[in-house]
């Protein structure tokens, strides 16, 4: 019966909280439903002060939809430089296009008709259907599932289908008929603000009297989560082929993995890391290639956590007399996309002690 009545008041006293505390986003002062669509996708897994710039990158560089899906591809992968979870830029690509060349420039104009669109999941559609639309439907993320079930005291495994299914429906009844979109961010910028993963500001809390998890000494605990990601370890020596010159070689990632249509330097995939193996392996997958010297450029493997795998990396600089097939200047890497983590060693390297 207690949570039947505090349903009324619930969002009341969450709205007058966002009123006060709320943050100011670009995407914030707008109904378009491209820039919130964009902004939606670069937030997937991003945290807002990291995809704020992005966010105003892209909108600059395409004001408009139609200039999204006009930019090749390799442009807008070196734009999403840095963000991570490629596919999301790849899906945002070909979002673009359908909007633009099927749909008239137009987006879906309800959640059920945006769900059709790749890299729309639930939550996305839920969020651009209520702030762009005004469409009463509820989003329910990492934010919502810790805010309401430490507020109500739910126990339920949130990896699970069903218990999504139940903070869908929870969710539902909170939501006001006459504001979704405020509601909705409201819930969102609580959970990032203030009821926080760890060390929640609970004294200041709107909901401390009636917070399941504070009176019951359970904040730490909830939400529960039971199933975790097997994160696997992978090991990857990038060959950085340079000539005297200043010329070196590149490659781009096509095949289904990690890192699809970024740009690298060659690379051997689970080796060992010795440059007895590196030389060996150079020579048997380059038969005709004329070897001067192999010098390791990272003494310690650097460590690159992804959501799934642990990459242990290590560069290797291999001076030749001519790389083995197409030649790309050295100056000229800026204008290709690569992974964050190549691309920032390679800021970090002198053309002149690789060629000395």
């Amino acid at each position: 019966m207690r949570s039947i009545l505090f349903t009324m008041i619930f969002s009341n006293k969450l709205i007058t909280w966002y009123l006060e505390n709320k943050r100011f986003l670009p995407w914030r002062e707008t109904k378009n439903p491209y820039a919130i669509w964009l902004s939606e996708i670069i937030l997937q897994q991003t945290r807002v002060a990291q995809g704020l710039p992005y966010f105003e990158a892209f909108l600059t560089t395409y004001p408009t939809v139609k200039d999204l899906a006009d930019a090749p591809e390799d442009d807008v992968m070196r734009l999403w430089q840095g963000l991570g979870y490629y596919s999301r830029a790849r899906n945002l690509h070909a979002t673009a296009k359908k909007v633009a060349y099927e749909l008239n420039g137009v987006f879906p104009p309800n959640y059920k008709e945006l769900l059709t669109l790749k890299g729309v999941g639930e939550y996305t559609a839920a969020a651009i259907a209520s702030i762009a639309y005004d469409e009463v439907v509820p989003v329910v993320d990492g934010n919502v599932f810790r805010v309401l079930s430490r507020v109500y005291g739910i126990t339920s495994d949130i990896s699970t289908n069903t218990t999504k299914k139940e903070f869908q429906a929870l969710a539902a009844t909170l939501i006001p008929q006459h504001d979704p979109a405020t509601f909705n961010q409201a819930i969102m910028d609580f959970g990032a603000i203030q009821c926080t993963p760890k060390s929640p500001d609970c004294p200041s809390c709107p909901f401390i009297k009636e917070c399941v998890a504070y009176q019951t000494n359970q904040v730490a605990v909830l939400p529960i989560k039971l199933s975790k990601v097997k994160v696997k370890k992978r090991y990857l020596d990038f060959i950085i082929f340079i000539d005297k010159d200043g010329n070196t070689h590149i490659e781009q990632r096509t095949a289904k993995d990690i890192w699809q249509q970024l740009y690298q330097f060659p690379v051997f995939d689970s080796f060992t890391h010795h440059v007895e193996d590196i030389d060996s392996a150079l020579r048997e997958r380059y038969d005709t290639l004329y070897i001067k010297e192999i010098k390791e450029l990272t003494t310690d493997a650097i460590i690159h956590q992804l959501s799934h795998q642990k990459l242990h990396i290590k560069f290797w600089c291999v001076q030749i007399e001519a790389t083995p097939s197409v030649q790309t200047r050295w100056e000229d890497l800026n204008k290709f996309g690569f992974p964050i983590v190549i691309h920032n060693f390679i800021t970090s390297l002198d053309l002149k002690t690789l060629i000395s």
